[in-house]
Parts: C-alpha cells; structure tokens; sequence
C-alpha cells in the first residue's frame, strides 16, 4: 500500500471513540516496516533533508537547542563529504526567532500544530486536561473523532513535506513527551509509520514530570504543575492512547532525552529497550567563553539601553506604578521597557556604576523571577552593601529580564513587578529611584543601532546572574553564565539529579561548576556578603572565573553535542535496515 493509498485508508476510517485509535495503532505496529526509497547509503538519505518539529519557535531553550542539534548534523553530515538541508516545522514562528535560528534554515508552518493555549486558543487542551471526559460519554466520542481527523490532516502535511523535500529523518522535539498539542502527537506517529521514515525523539519535558493523579498523591504533598494531564486518566482507552504516543515506542524511532532520570523512566517503567534510550547534552558556543574587556561590557550595555529605550543612550523610566496599569494592553505587543520609581526617573545602563543582574529566561511561573527582587531587597539591608550603595550615589541596580512574557502568563509578569514595588517600598526614596526593573522582551536588536547583540553577549554586559528556578529539564543559564565568567545565584531545583549533573555535583573537583545557591527561605548574612563581594569586586573572583570556563569547555563543548548526534544516527542506521 502507498502513502497516499494509506492517508486514503486512514481518512476514511470510522472513528467513533479511542478505543478505535487504539486499535489503528495495534494495526500500525502490525504492518510491515516500508523499504528504504533507493539504494542512497543512510546518511546521504538524511542530508536530504532533515526536518525539526515542535509546536512553535521562540525565544525559549526549545528553539535555542534545536539550533544547536541542527549546527551539530549540518557539521556532522558535511565531515561526512554531504552538504545537508535542514528544515524548521512548527505551529508558529514568533517574529524575533532570527535571533536563535540560522536565517537560512526553511521554516515549514503547519496549521494548528502551535501548543497550549495558543493550540486553537486553548479549546481543544482545555477539554483534554481541564474538563471531565468520562469514558464512553458523548464528550470523549467528539474529542476523538476531532482529534484523529486533525492528526490524520497534520499526517499529510507532513508526509507531503517527507516526499517533497526527501527527509530522510525527523527530529520531533517535545512533541512527543509534553502534550501541548495531542493531535500532533498522534500525527508524528502516523506519518512516521505510513512512510516509514525513521525518528530521532527529542524530549526536554516529560507530562508525568511534575504530574500524578490526585489519589496518588501522598497526604501533604501539594499538587504539582504538570497535575492537569492526568484529569481524565481513567477514560482508559483516552490514557492508553495518550500514553502510548508520548512517546511512541515505533521501531524506526530512538528516543534522546535530556536528562537521566527520563531515560531510567523509559528503560525501567515503560519498557522502553535501553539501546534505543540516549542522553543528549548541550553545547555552549565559544562566544561565551571569549573573555571581554571592560569596554566591551560597557558597549554592550550601551546597545541594550538602545533597545529598552527605542533608540536612546539614556533610559527614561516608565513609572512601575503607570504600567501596572496598563499591563494587559502592553501584552499584546510587549515592547521592550525599563520601570522606575516615579516620573523622571533616569537610567545610564551604560555607565559602569549602574549593576546589572540578569534574569536569562521568559516570564513563567516555574522560574520564580519574583524571588529575584526578595534577595535584592535583602542585599539593600545588607550593611556593606547598603552602605556602597548609599555612599555611591552614581550608583543604580537593574533587574533584566530578557524573554518576553507568554500570553498566558500576564499574572506573572504582574508579580515580579509586585514584587519590585514592595522592594520600592521597603527602602528610602534615594536608593528607590535609583532601581530598576527592564523587560527586553527578546529582542537583541533596533534601528538605531549598526550591530545586534548576541545572546553571550547579554551575558557578558551583566554582573551577575538570578536563577531561582522551581523545576527544569537541564537549566542552560548555569554553564552559560560559567562560560561567560560571570557568577550565577541559582537554585537547587528539581530534579534535583538534573541540577547535581548540569553543575558535576558528583564529578572531581576539577570538573565541577561553581555557583552560589539561591536559598529556599531566608538569605542569610554569608550568602549576602559573598553577592556583595562580587558585585563590588568582581576581580577577586578571577580564579573562580577561570575554572567554570574550563569546565565548560571541557563538558559542554558544540564538538561533543556533534559526537552524539554521530552516535544516535549510526544506532538509526542499524534501526532502518536491520
């Protein structure tokens, strides 16, 4: 049977509830594997055309590390004597993703494949996640008549792309393990089992990370963030299905996971085989590594302050007052901005007495951004630091936060400017006008200026890094931040195997990054004096500096992310002809 032959088959298919999608995918497993297209050695079949897919590309770690994959195979398959073409596949592009993907990369948009809220607006996850779906009921039969014919629609799409393009693999990032978007999900099973073309499964975040059902949940333990996908979990033949596709165990697909406790998941729960399990690291580019000097920082600082103002060296502050106000109309464009005391206030980020503490993420509830403000409000009562800042009136502190603000999470973004209110309020006028809170909003470039900013060049304008992270998959600002040489505050977030890792907790001495920890409760006099010391005197930390970039250097290289991808294609290679 053909592709086409079989999108026919499958459109036409009576599907009244999931039980009957489970039974399509039995049929899948069941039916013979297709041939390779030609005689074309593998690899020369994948430089064709390989092709990414994930619900939408912003300014997020998602897209900053399919970037990444894809400098790691275009190098990888070049050594190789192959010239490859690499594709982007999403639901959305937002119109600051130049600063992360390469311009020359295709982007492919396939109609509603964007996730969450931004997935149809919402409606169809609201109804998977947030409402009742008892199995059997007329709302579980609708939702699976819907979802099968837009997994059957997206399935063509894409397999029209695999024949068009010759992609000769597919690197689903996310799609497949965090279900913003359950039809493409299903849809990279189809179109993946129809045409036989094999599957590099990328995961980052997993549903059941954070998540369980409210039974299992032990008596105390609040619930977690990721609870929501398990609200119809005993409409069994919706769960089944739903656990099966994320992530699907296809005989053409191998699944590279980010951290180790996901892999063990996969091996030892869902009897996933172990060979087709891998971990894949990052890569930091050398730009971060590259020393800068005292200048360059500056001239750096002077093209953001180009950015947060629309074209001026010198900042004019928005009163956080005013924009709090105004918070739900500035969502819908989300410029960059710099708040302030009051009317007047003025900002020289470019001034070497002005600190800047930057937050390297988007405005999402997990990365706790308000904390940011409770340890600068701590540091301002800190006696040696309070006295610097009062005797050095030329003195002023920013906060940075550079990602923009999901549409979903305006409420978040009100807190960390609560947040920075209350610290307003809790010292005097003087030191309160010399505060700052900037939202750059992704944006690394403007008009005015000849040059853009690099993201490791953000870094390196910056005195020290915040990173009160609750939850994540790896937490890329802590070896960016080593590379650049500047001191991260991060917390000991969960998993905390992933955080023992990404810092070599457990490696020698040698080979461990060094960082001050972000505190749960209270920050305590040591934690703010050493912060002190290295805002102040950042030169006497020069060792400290010198180490976390050889570390990651050695750790954390783009040669070994290259390495891996050389591992995972040959494992594909024996996958698509055993």
């Amino acid at each position: 049977m053909t592709a086409i032959e079989a999108f026919e088959s499958l459109r036409t298919r009576d599907v009244e509830d999931f039980d009957d999608i489970g039974l399509v995918l039995d049929e899948l497993e069941s039916r013979p594997l297709a041939p390779a297209p030609d005689d074309v050695p593998f690899l020369a079949r994948v430089a064709r055309g390989v092709a990414f897919v994930t619900f939408a590309y912003d300014i997020d770690g998602v897209a900053m590390e399919i970037a990444k994959y894809g400098m790691a195979v275009v190098a990888l398959l070049r050594e190789e004597g192959y010239e490859p073409r690499v594709h982007c596949v999403g639901g959305n592009f937002a119109e600051k993703v130049d600063v992360v993907l390469p311009a020359d990369c295709p982007r492919i948009l396939l109609h509603t494949a964007d996730g969450w809220d931004k997935w149809e607006g919402g409606k169809w996850f609201a109804r998977l996640f947030f409402e009742d779906m008892p199995q059997g009921s007329a709302a579980s039969r609708k939702m699976a008549a819907k979802m099968w014919s837009e997994s059957v629609r997206m399935a063509e799409e894409l397999a029209t792309l695999v024949a068009d393009e010759e992609i000769g693999l597919l690197i689903p990032v996310n799609v497949n393990s965090n279900p913003g978007n359950f039809a493409l999900a299903l849809a990279m099973v189809l179109v993946s089992e129809v045409t036989g073309c094999p599957v590099l499964n990328n995961n980052h975040d997993f549903y059941w990370e954070g998540g369980r059902p409210t039974e299992e949940r032990p008596p105390g333990e609040p619930p977690g963030p990721r609870d929501h996908f398990f609200r119809n979990h005993e409409n069994r033949a919706f769960f089944d299905v739903f656990r099966r596709i994320l992530p699907w165990n296809g005989r053409r697909w191998i699944q590279v996971n980010i951290n180790p406790l996901q892999s063990a998941r996969l091996v030892e729960q869902d009897g996933f085989a172990a060979d087709r399990v891998f971990l894949v690291g990052t890569g930091i580019d050398e730009g971060f590594s590259q020393p800068r000097s005292p200048q360059l920082k500056l001239e750096y600082r002077r093209r953001m302050a180009h950015i947060l103002s629309d074209g001026e060296s010198t900042i004019a502050a928005t009163p956080v007052a005013d924009f709090l106000e105004h918070t739900n109309a500035w969502m819908g464009d989300q410029h960059p901005v710099v708040c302030g005391l009051r009317e007047g206030t003025m900002l020289d980020l470019a001034s070497p007495d002005t600190l800047v503490l930057l937050q390297p993420t988007r405005v999402v509830p997990r990365k706790r951004i308000p904390r940011d403000w409770e340890l600068i409000g701590a540091l301002l009562q800190h006696p040696s630091f309070r006295d610097e800042f009062e005797r050095r009136t030329d003195m002023a502190l920013v906060l940075l936060v550079t990602g923009p603000v999901p549409i979903e999470h305006r409420s978040d973004a009100e807190d960390v400017l609560n947040a920075f209110v209350d610290v307003l309020d809790s010292v005097p006028e003087s030191i309160g006008e010399r505060l700052f809170q900037a939202f750059s909003v992704g944006n690394q470039n403007h008009p005015s200026l000849s040059e853009s900013l690099e993201i490791f060049d953000i870094y390196h304008s910056a005195d020290m890094v915040l990173f009160p992270s609750e939850t994540e998959g790896r937490g890329l600002p802590i070896p960016e931040s080593a590379a650049a040489g500047i001191p991260i505050v991060c917390s000991r977030y969960d998993p905390v195997l992933v955080f023992d890792d990404v810092v070599g907790a457990n490696r020698p001495e040698d080979e461990r990054l060094q960082y001050l920890e972000f505190p749960e409760s209270t920050f305590d006099d040591d934690l703010l004096e050493r912060i002190t010391s290295m805002l102040l005197d950042p030169a006497s930390f020069a060792d400290r500096t010198r180490h976390n970039r050889d570390v990651v250097r050695s750790r954390y290289s783009l040669q070994n992310l290259q390495r891996s991808f050389s591992e995972y294609l040959l494992r594909l290679e024996t996958v698509y002809e055993p």
